[in-house]
């Protein structure tokens, strides 16, 4: 079997290494930089352009093609030459001489198109190589460009990061619902949290479950439409109470949960008041303001109960659970018997003493359109009470006349308290 002949020796087999390197490398930079190249396009675009990716790469390669092909050629003259000159040697054949020099001419003749094509190849491969820190400062340049884009791009951003943090702090429509009371007041400018506000003030002029959703990220935005809603007191209903419940810490703190049930447990009605009185007074004043403005609100809902049956005690299984928990997260039967039954000890009685709790009158209506706040100091006029005569009876005041009557959101509140046969029920809703 005749030998091989190889197309590059050693040493170009190692160029041919490295050229292989810098097509790849080319071919990758130029993928990645033809997505964000910007620029006309034209005859002036193709005149900066380097030409190594494009003609010296390609170039040398099909020149690397053409030589393997003269190889093949070669090796099979000198093949058939060969093995002509065995045949020659043979007694019986014809004109052996003849034959055996015209392929030797064919042999020498490849092998000579070949030695030029090698040479050639040759020259430009180690031209290529010589010119390729020429190609590494192209990469130089562009690994400098781009640390210079960089560095304005940084400048840029470090300019306006302050201005974008002072307006974000400035910004007082934030999210309210799941925040911190302190921070969302401290934000807002506030006294009263404004999904609070937004909701009494819109039940005292008139949830569906249809309607909640939209208006508790209406409420968490800071926009509300009143009118949208007055007719629907199941939705801001709805709403203040997920306000409430999803607030960090209860309205009325983890801290004092203790002492609110401890008190919740005296029998003695007197004493019950007066521990309280004494728990209420250790109330944050930002949860003092809140608790104190949404049981002023309920004391003036539970007026209408012979309309509407929002006694204290209904009002208090509806929103209890809502203003105060434990730390641990009870199941659903410890949530509708023990703990439900303390927490309505609690809420009820203050909601019956409101006026003892909270003296003074309260505007309902603070901000007007919920969007300018203002401050208020809303507990200007409370002052401590001795404990009240517990079998006098509820002093009622007049209502506004301007004001429509409760019945319509208390009658469709009563839903969730009552069945067809009229016993009354708690619903897994609230």
């Amino acid at each position: 079997r005749a030998e091989k002949t190889e197309v590059l020796s050693e040493d170009l087999l190692q160029v041919e290494k490295r050229l292989d390197l810098v097509k790849q490398v080319t071919h990758s930079t130029h993928k990645k930089l033809t997505a964000c190249l910007q620029g006309q396009q034209g005859a002036d675009t193709e005149k900066r352009s380097v030409k190594s990716p494009s003609v010296d790469i390609p170039n040398i390669q099909k020149q690397r093609k053409h030589l393997a092909k003269l190889v093949l050629d070669m090796d099979s003259a000198r093949t058939r030459y060969q093995q002509s000159s065995k045949s020659s040697s043979h007694p019986s054949s014809l004109q052996p001489g003849t034959k055996s020099e015209s392929l030797r001419e064919e042999m020498e003749e490849a092998a000579n198109r070949m030695e030029i094509c090698r040479d050639q190849l040759s020259a430009d491969m180690y031209s290529f190589v010589a010119k390729e820190i020429d190609y590494a400062n192209h990469f130089q340049t562009l690994i400098e460009t781009q640390a210079e884009y960089h560095r304005k791009s940084l400048e840029i951003l470090q300019s306006i990061l302050p201005q974008i943090k002072a307006q974000q702090e400035a910004w007082v429509e934030k999210p309210s619902f799941g925040k911190s009371l302190e921070e969302h007041l401290n934000i807002s400018g506030r006294e009263i949290a404004f999904p609070i506000e937004a909701c009494v003030t819109m039940l005292l002029e008139c949830g569906m479950q249809e309607e909640l959703k939209k208006l508790k990220a209406s409420l968490d935005c800071g926009v509300v439409d009143v009118q949208e809603y007055s007719s629907d007191p199941h939705a801001i209903a709805g709403a203040l109470k997920s306000y409430l419940r999803e607030l960090p810490e209860p309205l009325m703190t983890l801290e004092l949960y203790d002492e609110w049930i401890q008190a919740s447990n005296i029998q003695d009605m007197d004493k019950r008041l007066q521990a309280l009185m004494g728990t209420c007074e250790k109330l944050p004043t930002d949860n003092l303001n809140n608790f104190r403005y949404l049981i002023k609100f309920l004391a003036k809902l539970s007026e209408y109960q012979d309309a509407n049956k929002m006694t204290p005690s209904n009002m208090a299984i509806v929103l209890g659970p809502s203003l105060l928990w434990t730390h641990t997260e009870p199941n659903m039967t410890e949530m509708m018997t023990t703990l439900s039954l303390q927490i309505v000890g609690i809420i009820e009685p203050i909601i019956q003493h409101a006026d003892w709790f909270f003296p003074g009158e309260i505007e309902f209506n603070l901000t007007g359109s919920y969007g300018s706040p203002i401050h208020t100091n809303h507990n200007s006029n409370y002052i401590p009470m001795p404990s009240p005569d517990i079998d006098q009876s509820e002093h009622k005041q007049q209502h506004d006349q301007s004001r429509r009557p409760l019945s319509v959101a208390t009658d469709n509140m009563m839903l969730e308290f009552y069945k067809k046969d009229g016993r009354p029920r708690l619903l897994s809703s609230i």
